[in-house]
Formats: C-alpha cells, sequence, structure tokens
C-alpha cells in the first residue's frame, strides 16, 4: 500500500503493531506515557474514543507530515470498565465476572495530522461459556495478561476454550479494528 505521508503508530502494543503491519503499511512506533485518567461523566464509547484522543494529543506538537494513529481499547461488563488487572489476584476477580456472561469490547482509534483529527470506535460483543477455576488459574500462571483491558487476549489460549462466539469484529477484540481504520485512512487520503 501506498502512503501520501509517514506513518506513526503511538503505541506499545505487540498485537497492535502486528494488525497495522499486517495491513501492508509502512509506520514507526513513538512511545509517550500519557495518563489514562477520564471524566467519569463519560459514556462506554465515548470513554474510548476521549481515550485514543487524550493519547494523541501528547504528540500534537510533534508532527510535522505525519499522521499519528493512537488506539485505547476498554472491556466493558454491564456498566463498570474492566481496566488491566495490577495483580493476579485481580485478572481472577475479572475473569470470574467475565465467565459465563456477555461483555462489550470498544476501541476508540484516533488519526492525527497537522491539520486535524479524526476519531472514531468499533465495538464487538463478546460471549464467554463458563469457566472452571482451573481454566483461570491456568491462562494467569501461563499467560500472564496484566497488559490487556480484561485480563484476557482473545488471541490467546483463553479466547480458544473460552469464548463461545462474537458479534462484530475479532480484530477489535485484539486491540485495533483495522477495517474501520484502513477506510478511514483511505478517506483521509494518507492511503493512496
Amino acid at each position: 500500500m501506498n502512503l501520501s505521508r509517514p506513518l506513526l503508530l503511538a503505541s506499545n502494543s505487540p498485537r497492535r503493531k502486528e494488525l497495522l503491519a499486517s495491513l501492508g503499511l509502512t509506520f514507526e512506533v513513538r512511545v509517550k506515557e500519557v495518563s489514562e485518567d477520564f471524566p467519569d461523566t463519560l459514556k462506554r464509547e465515548e470513554v474510548a474514543e476521549f481515550l485514543a484522543s487524550h493519547k494523541a494529543d501528547a504528540y500534537k506538537e510533534d508532527l510535522q507530515e505525519e499522521a499519528l494513529i493512537t488506539a485505547d481499547t476498554i472491556v466493558c461488563l454491564d456498566d463498570k470498565i474492566l481496566n488491566k488487572p495490577a495483580s493476579a489476584e485481580e485478572a481472577y476477580a475479572m475473569l470470574r465476572a467475565l465467565s459465563g456472561q456477555t461483555h462489550e469490547v470498544i476501541t476508540g482509534v484516533c488519526v492525527l495530522m497537522k491539520e486535524g483529527k479524526t476519531v472514531f470506535h468499533d465495538s464487538t460483543t463478546v460471549y464467554f461459556k463458563e469457566l472452571t477455576d482451573a481454566e483461570i488459574n491456568y491462562y494467569i500462571q501461563h499467560y500472564k495478561p496484566f497488559d490487556k483491558a480484561g485480563a484476557y487476549g482473545i488471541q490467546e489460549w483463553i479466547g480458544m476454550i473460552g469464548i463461545e462466539k462474537i458479534e462484530g469484529t475479532y480484530f477489535n477484540v485484539v486491540g485495533l479494528p483495522v477495517q474501520k481504520l484502513y477506510e478511514n485512512l483511505v478517506q483521509l487520503k494518507i492511503v493512496v
């Protein structure tokens, strides 16, 4: 794919890097530490968009001709947002809560250029089977899901044995709604 300008990805996520590379796009990774706090008055999809946009704002002064992509994925069980677990106990509690339930995964994406910003999100509904304690503990011990919202990665063992079905795009749950991102990059004439 040809790009009209250099492309930057502001993410440490190996999954986002892999997905963006799979689109055939050349990009550079730039990462800054940015607070992930958000106003508690926001609706769920607004949280994901707010965080993606907030991350992008940290790079605004650095941009010249580049286009910057930021993203943030949240896992929502009813009205509760499950962030990244800080411990094995917290990961267990999250997975126990998700077990046998349906939840929503929302990824907000921001494409920032000197001349403007585009923000959007995608949402996927995920159906988990009832997980046993042994399955949850095995997953936490072997996969250490402390860098993942909701304490799980759909592409990992727990996704293979625990997720019965999804409604929406799989890649959104992995961490980047690549189809929507690609369409936006085409509309913005970044991909030509």
